[in-house]
């Protein structure tokens, strides 16, 4: 292959690499918080007794694992400033779309853990005299975030990666500014390959701290 390999032009571009790298971070702290915080409750309103509150629910589910991400982000970033005639920060958009499809799937990770909680501890509450919202955020919910993490971080690192489809809709992210530059200088090899790097570096800590909670599990579930 005759082709030379040249990063020296991306000495001059590293202002702006590490601009696009802010509002990566920021939309993937941004999108998790909001996926954490909403998926608990979007859990609890899948699993409620009552019809009206379960469905919904269920629907919102359904639809954002049932449809592509990337579809997502376009509809939010096109439709919505159409429907509502207001204009949103194109990074509030991202954060809401990203946060949204996370909410979706953290839902479920959250369902799984509330279905690990031993039936006896829920019995406990109840003859130690809890209420609902007491038993719920002082016992379920500390047994199903310990279950779920591993889960929750996972799809954390989904969210990471998927941010970077808001380069599509002009949001100055991390591949957003990569493509800026790869087009203007005409190295696409490197411009890329520094990216994948970054990315990479990102998720392998958060990867790894996965598994090693994923082998404390399993070994507190063998003893």
């Amino acid at each position: 292959m005759g082709y030379q390999f040249d990063f020296g032009f991306l000495h001059g571009s590293l202002d702006a690499l590490l601009k696009g790298l802010k509002v990566t971070i920021e939309l993937t702290f941004a999108a998790n918080i909001m996926g954490l915080v909403l998926g608990f409750f979007l859990c609890l309103m899948v699993m409620s007794r009552w019809q009206i509150i379960r469905w919904p629910a269920q629907l919102f589910i359904e639809f954002f694992r049932c449809t592509p991400a990337l579809l997502q982000i376009v509809w939010f970033f096109y439709c919505i400033p159409m429907m509502i005639d207001v204009f949103i920060d194109p990074v509030m958009m991202g954060i809401l779309a990203l946060g949204l499809n996370l909410t979706a799937f953290n839902a479920e990770a959250y369902r799984a853990g509330v279905q690990a909680v031993p039936k006896e501890h829920l019995d406990a509450c109840v003859a130690l005299g809890l209420r609902p919202w007491q038993r719920t955020f002082f016992v379920v919910l500390p047994q199903a975030l310990r279950s779920a993490l591993p889960v929750l971080m996972t799809n954390g690192i989904g969210t990471l990666q998927q941010s970077a489809l808001v380069a599509i809709v002009a949001v100055a992210d991390l591949m957003y500014v990569a493509k800026s530059l790869a087009t203007e200088a005409y190295r696409p090899l490197e411009t890329y390959s520094v990216v994948a790097l970054i990315y990479f570096a990102l998720s392998l800590p958060i990867s790894r701290l996965v598994h090693m909670i994923e082998r404390r599990q399993d070994a507190a579930i063998q003893r």
